[in-house]
């Protein structure tokens, strides 16, 4: 993962640095720029630039991949008179790569903002629109880039929304960015989110055709198993090693279930990291899971004065003071603070599995009125500014990016085509999620820990309860918004 920027009509070449120092946190390793013509690799502590430009990009980087075959590269990049940046993962990046080698493309493609740069390139044939709407037809990725002809530009983000993209004008200029904070910084007040697998092209708002949350077929239940498998596999491939945000519930157990049998076959690394109060249910449940597992467990013991303390960066990160969102917000960023202090730039998340396997105790009642299929739709697609932000924005500020297997594209079209009977089975199933807790039952997982109560992370942290009764009573957490 990777922090994007840029900027199109009348302004300083300084507005582009202070843009990426303000987002460094999302890509520590390298930073680079294009400015009309030109691309750079720059350091941001050193570099200034005070000339008046058209158009500019900048790119921080965090690099994951460092083997022969794949690598993390500095951007922008540039073929032609295309140029590129790019925030995220291609999981079918050697697919990409052999298709765009097999149309006559001569250059090593190492990298993901490679191997998507030849595509559109391939395909643009005058038109970047279209170049850009084949390219994502045939992706696979979790991602938000943009890419200039000369004089055309398109902006572009994942289906899910999983990779951030903002947007704003004012009246010299438009620009974009994976972070509020960088637009800000450059001036822009009006901010607006690029929706999941839109197109912004030429700053015009491009709707998909149909998104994935609207696509109704027969879903066929025996393909779940195999799809989640090949999620995962495809979120792991290249990594020696990863973390596991973990909470000894279903959802992260039976990922962390999954990893271990994978590394039976690949050298792959799990440790799994727990947050939570002394004593709380999470961490609990946490460390049962962990010794049925046989996997390595860190926990972080979270006290009053760690809310405090990190209590303003986290408030500010996800732009929220709602306390559900700050609950969630200061254990996903806990949890990667460990990550991150092991050397560790990866971790999944069993985010997701809730919206699509009915695991919220709300859809009990919409089970009961029959209209748990839609509002389980309606979730998705309001993911990416309920849930995935914030969590993106924490763990960002630990430099860790967050994969999500769950929301893989062909999973998600696919369980939410499924009857909702498969997910919750009677208006008295209290449990909820019944055909993801049955599978991993099935698979392995012992059934105490399958059938765990579903508990929301803040609660099951007691995060919530500190902020509830000790620290809300002195603190004025709105103030943190606009730090």
């Amino acid at each position: 993962m990777c922090s994007i920027v840029g900027l199109q009509g009348n302004f300083n070449g300084n507005d582009i640095i202070r843009m990426l120092k303000t987002s460094k946190n999302r890509g520590p390793d390298a930073s680079g720029v294009y400015f009309d013509d030109i691309i750079l690799d720059i350091n941001l502590d050193e570099f200034q630039d005070d000339n008046e430009y058209k158009i500019a990009f900048g790119h921080n980087l965090l690099s994951i991949y460092d083997n022969n075959d794949r690598v993390s590269k500095p951007q922008p990049i540039s073929n032609g008179n295309l140029v590129l940046v790019f925030n995220g993962e291609l999981y079918n990046f050697a697919t990409i790569r052999n298709l765009v080698k097999k149309v006559g493309v001569e250059a090593q493609i190492t990298s993901d903002s490679e191997a998507l740069l030849y595509l559109i390139d391939f395909y643009n044939k005058g038109d970047l629109l279209k170049a850009v709407q084949m390219a994502i037809k045939l992706i696979d990725g979790d991602y938000a880039f943009a890419v200039y002809d000369g004089e055309n530009l398109a902006i572009a983000r994942d289906p899910l929304g999983v990779k951030p993209l903002f947007y704003a004008e004012n009246q010299n200029s438009k620009g974009f960015a994976s972070t509020k904070d960088s637009l800000k910084e450059a001036g822009f007040t009006d901010i607006s989110t690029l929706k999941p697998e839109h197109i912004l092209y030429n700053w015009e708002d491009i709707s998909p055709a149909q998104a994935i949350y609207e696509k109704v077929f027969d879903g066929d239940v025996d393909k779940i198993d195999k799809l989640l498998r090949l999620s995962l596999v495809k979120r792991v491939d290249g990594l020696r090693e990863v973390g596991v945000i973990f909470s000894g519930g279903v959802d992260s157990s039976y990922l962390a279930l999954l990893l271990r049998e994978m590394s039976e076959n690949i050298p792959l690394k799990i440790t799994l990291y727990a947050v939570g109060v002394e004593g709380s249910k999470d961490v609990e449940a946490a460390i049962k899971a962990s010794k049925s597992l046989n996997l390595p467990l860190e926990i972080c013991e979270v006290t009053e004065d760690m809310i405090r303390e990190s209590l303003p960066q986290v408030v500010h990160a996800i732009g929220d003071d709602n306390l559900m969102k700050v609950g969630v917000g200061l254990t996903t960023y806990f949890a990667t603070k460990m990550v991150a202090r092991d050397g560790i730039k990866v971790a999944i998340s069993g985010q997701g599995a809730d919206e699509l396997f009915g695991g919220y105790k709300r859809y009990l009642k919409s089970f009961i009125d029959e209209t748990l299929n839609f509002e389980l739709r309606q979730d998705i697609s309001n993911m990416y500014h309920v849930n995935l932000e914030r969590d993106d924005a924490c763990s960002m500020l630990n430099s860790v990016e967050l994969r999500l297997p769950f929301l893989d594209e062909k999973l998600v079209e696919l369980v939410l085509n499924i009857p909702d009977n498969k997910k919750i089975v009677s208006m008295h199933d209290d449990m909820r999620k019944s055909f993801l807790r049955k599978l991993a039952f099935e698979e392995g997982l012992d059934y105490d820990i399958a059938y765990r109560p579903k508990k929301a992370a803040q609660y099951g942290t007691g995060i919530d309860k500190i902020l509830r009764k000790r620290i809300l009573k002195d603190t004025d957490i709105s103030s943190y918004l606009n730090l």
